[in-house]
C-alpha cells in the first residue's frame, strides 16, 4: 500500500497559490486514475483505490502547511504504513518551472510541510519536488509560494500535473527514475518561464 501526499493550504484563497502545487496534482491523480470521491478523515481529505494492482491512498492535509505532518503521522498510523511507503508532491523553488525531480529522504530545505513531516514521522518518505522557480531574493520567497500562478502559466502548469498524474503509477511501483523520465519527455514541447532568479542572472550576465 502507499500513501500518496499533496501538500498546500486549504481554503479558496489558496487555492491556486504556487505553494498549493501538491494539492493541484494530488487532484489530478485522483481525477485520472478514477480513485473515488473525497472524504474527510485524518485532519484532511482524502480519497482511495487501486493504482499499479496496489491500494493507494492519497490524501490533501487540511491542518494548514505547516501543520501537514500531523495529518500524515495520523493516517500512517491507522494503515502501519514505513516511510518507504509516503509518497509526497509539493511545490520546490529550487528548481525551474515544471521541473521535477524525485528523492528519498533528505532535510526540508525550508519548506515548511516537509519540515512538519520531518518532524512528526522521520525524513526518510520520498519526495517529489515539483519545480515553480525562485523569486530571486530569499526574503521574497514566502510572499512568492502565497500568489497565484499567473494566467501564463495555466498551460505549463496544468501540463505538469497531468504528466504526474500519468506517470505515477510508476511511483507506485518503485520507478522513480522512469516517472522522472516520463514527465520530463512529457514536458519537453511545453513552454515554461524562466524563474525571476533565472532572468536577473540574464540581464547581469547580459
Amino acid at each position: 500500500m502507499r500513501l500518496l501526499v499533496g501538500l498546500g493550504n486549504p481554503g479558496s484563497g489558496y487555492t491556486n497559490n504556487r505553494h498549493n502545487l501538491g494539492f493541484m496534482t494530488a487532484d489530478s491523480i485522483v481525477a485520472r486514475h478514477n480513485l473515488g470521491a473525497w472524504r474527510t478523515k485524518f485532519q484532511g481529505q482524502l480519497a482511495q483505490g487501486q493504482l499499479a494492482g496496489d491500494k493507494v491512498v492519497v490524501l490533501k492535509p487540511s491542518t494548514f502547511m505547516n501543520e501537514s505532518g500531523r495529518s500524515v503521522s495520523e493516517a500512517m498510523s491507522f494503515y502501519k504504513l514505513e516511510l518507504d511507503d509516503v509518497i509526497v508532491f509539493y511545490d520546490e523553488i529550487e528548481l525551474a518551472p515544471g521541473k521535477v525531480r524525485v528523492k528519498k529522504g533528505g532535510g526540508h530545505a525550508g519548506h515548511n510541510g516537509i519540515r512538519s513531516l520531518v518532524a512528526h514521522s522521520g525524513e526518510a518518505f520520498w519526495r517529489v519536488r515539483m519545480g515553480v522557480g525562485h523569486p530571486g531574493q530569499k526574503d521574497r520567497v514566502s510572499g512568492y509560494v502565497l500568489q497565484d500562478f499567473a494566467e501564463a502559466d495555466k498551460t505549463w502548469v496544468t501540463a505538469l500535473r497531468e504528466a504526474s498524474a500519468d506517470a505515477t503509477p510508476l511511483l507506485v511501483n518503485g520507478e522513480d527514475n522512469r516517472f522522472m523520465t516520463d514527465v520530463s519527455q512529457a514536458m519537453r514541447d511545453v513552454n515554461t518561464p524562466p524563474s525571476p532568479r533565472d532572468k536577473k542572472t540574464e540581464k547581469k550576465e547580459g
